[in-house]
């Protein structure tokens, strides 16, 4: 269910408090190859599932970054800034990919809001996610991202 904060306050007030799970997401090999397109990072552990099945993980595994950019699609699910007239992605923080994601596996994300920095074009929002890797002991992603709400 998506949270709706209608103001700053809103969010300040949240601050620390976890949203979520999302939905469980399929990562399949035809987003595994559109992003290796995108990026042209056909690297044959991402893309060539014959090869890739004498690899280190035996199937082909998603890019970390194509994890990581995962994560406006689950934001949108987990909660909605209904506030300020534009949102801008001002960075990240710390990223790291703590597990591989294997061809076929399922992800979800937590969001958690940490920080709200006022700022001459607004407000910042700094919020850690953390993606999960079904069955796994460790996350698939961990990271902070950085948003200007102005």
């Amino acid at each position: 269910m998506t949270r709706v904060f209608a103001s700053a306050d809103e969010v300040s007030a949240a601050l620390g408090d976890e949203l979520g799970p999302t939905e469980w997401l399929v990562v399949q090999q035809d987003r595994i190859d559109a992003f290796a397109d995108a990026t042209e990072d056909h690297q044959w552990l991402h893309t060539d599932p014959a090869k890739a099945a004498s690899g280190p993980f035996g199937t082909t595994i998603a890019h970390g970054f194509l994890t990581l950019s995962l994560i406006p699609r689950f934001a949108k699910e987990l909660y909605r800034l209904d506030f300020g007239t534009a949102r801008i992605n001002y960075g990240l923080g710390k990223v790291r990919f703590p597990a591989p994601v294997p061809v076929g596996s399922r992800l979800r994300s937590s969001a958690t809001f940490t920080e709200l920095r006022p700022g001459t074009a607004g407000v910042t929002v700094t919020t850690r996610y953390v993606v999960e890797l079904d069955g796994a002991a460790k996350p698939a992603c961990v990271a902070e991202t950085l948003v200007v709400v102005s």
